[in-house]
């Protein structure tokens, strides 16, 4: 396995990718990102699902008959706020179990800005010492592995072979 794990995230899904090497035509050798492992945020798993009941309850309204409607906030953003702080624990579970199990030397970390944050909450504390932690703050999720490995080794947090 690789020395670098690269962790692609965004509220719905996770990706695990490794820095592998494999050799080509004429004994060149050349380099690649393997996505061996992706997460799924249960929470996000349906694309167009309803987390909240029907139009009738839409945030800041709520009618007793027919009389007039009444403001209230349903606290909606406390709860996207926790699917994502369980999506973050989940995905550093994943992470640290990696760390336990191979002798990784970087963790490359990208993820779209709150759930950086969230991610940094949780992972940080746990990481070994040793490792070397690069965070960028972006969605590159959607991006195809060797889209992800040209992005990567131009900023230079990938060796290049």
């Amino acid at each position: 396995m690789s020395s670098v794990l690269v962790v692609v995230a965004d509220g719905a899904k996770a990706r695990y990718f490794t820095s592998e090497v494999k050799e080509l035509a004429q004994g060149e050798i050349g380099s690649y990102l393997l996505e061996d492992a992706s997460l799924v945020n249960p929470d996000q798993m349906e694309e167009g699902k309803e987390l909240w009941s029907g139009p009738e309850s839409q945030a800041g309204h709520y009618r007793q008959g027919r009389s007039t409607a009444h403001s209230y906030d349903d606290h909606r953003q406390d709860h996207e706020l926790e699917y994502e702080r369980r999506f973050a624990r989940s995905i550093t579970e994943q992470i640290l179990l990696r760390t336990h199990t191979h002798p990784l030397q970087r963790l490359v970390v990208i993820a779209e800005p709150r759930l950086l944050g969230l991610l940094r909450e949780v992972l940080i504390p746990k990481l070994p010492k040793a490792l070397e932690l690069t965070e960028i703050d972006k969605n590159l999720c959607h991006l195809r592995p060797d889209e992800l490995y040209e992005y990567l080794t131009k900023r230079s947090l990938l060796v290049h072979v």
